[in-house]
């Protein structure tokens, strides 16, 4: 049987395609691409980037709306609160600035990769994904989104269309922090974000995550609600004590287990720090 192509040029007709078929979405193409290896095309492909309606990032009443064909790009770009700052340091950190200008947000999700950059800042925005089907719209939390590695909880016929980030959680300094075996154009061993709300000194709210040392990346809620209304200054000893429950690193090519875990302390302290500097206005993304 014969493969189809196809370029909609609007959602609906793209949701009626889906509907109709299976297909293998294309937007930015820098996951797609590699995944064919030596193989030549064997799935339908359905090519969105003819849909300007899904590229931006707009603003309601009560969410910023980052749209699925977003590049790194746009975000590192489009101004933002502080609480966006780790975001924006995790897309400076996605491949090379080719790479920034097409990969886009949605897709870094979509490929549910554990060592996806844009989860674990995502995760500390309580970031959800808006997921569309002809006739139907639903939205699920990141961390109901990514099953695990490779898996997503994306039903036949849907695909992303945004990602919602609600407004009280707009709020506070960011930081982001990746280690891998060299600066740039490198997969994560490692990575940590935070989010930080300071009131009179102390910590008000706070939001902690890593990527990399488990099947998707974790929020790290016990630790969260350990730091909330402590004096902002004691926090690293209390994360250095901790004991990161939450995570499940392995052993590969990358880093061991034990390394892994033995860095996420170290990197979630920096993420931090660095959130904290910002939340008291003494870095700029």
């Amino acid at each position: 049987m014969a493969l189809r192509y196809a370029k909609p040029a609007g959602l609906e007709e793209a949701l009626r395609l889906l509907k109709e078929d299976r297909w293998k979405i294309l937007a930015g193409g820098t996951d797609f691409y590699p995944s064919l290896g030596d193989w030549p095309l064997r799935e339908n492909v359905l090519d969105i980037n003819g849909l300007a309606e899904l590229r931006g990032i707009a603003e309601t009443q009560t969410h910023l709306v980052i749209g699925a064909r977003t590049t790194w790009t746009d975000v590192i770009y489009h101004p933002l609160p502080a609480a966006f700052d780790g975001l924006k340091l995790a897309a400076r950190e996605v491949g090379s600035i080719q790479i920034q200008n097409r990969g886009t947000v949605a897709g870094n999700l979509g490929n549910a990769s554990p060592a996806a950059d844009g989860v674990p800042p995502l995760l500390t925005l309580d970031a959800q994904i808006e997921l569309r089907m002809l006739g139907n719209m639903r939205r699920l939390p990141v961390s109901s989104f990514l099953l695990g590695n490779r898996e997503t909880a994306l039903a036949p016929g849907e695909m992303i269309t945004g990602i919602r980030i609600p407004k009280a959680a707009v709020q506070g300094g960011s930081g982001f922090v990746k280690l891998g075996a060299r600066r740039y154009l490198v997969i994560s061993i490692a990575m940590a974000a935070a989010r930080v709300v300071l009131a009179h000194g102390k910590i008000e709210d706070v939001a902690l995550s890593v990527g990399a040392c488990s099947a998707v990346a974790q929020r790290l809620r016990q630790l969260e609600e350990g730091l909330r209304g402590m004096e902002a200054d004691r926090a690293a000893s209390i994360i250095s004590d901790y004991d990161f429950p939450e995570l499940a690193p392995i052993d590969d090519v990358r880093g061991t287990a034990g390394y892994r875990r033995s860095a996420a302390r170290e990197i979630v302290i920096r993420a931090f720090l660095q959130a904290l500097e910002r939340e008291r206005g003494g870095l700029a993304a």
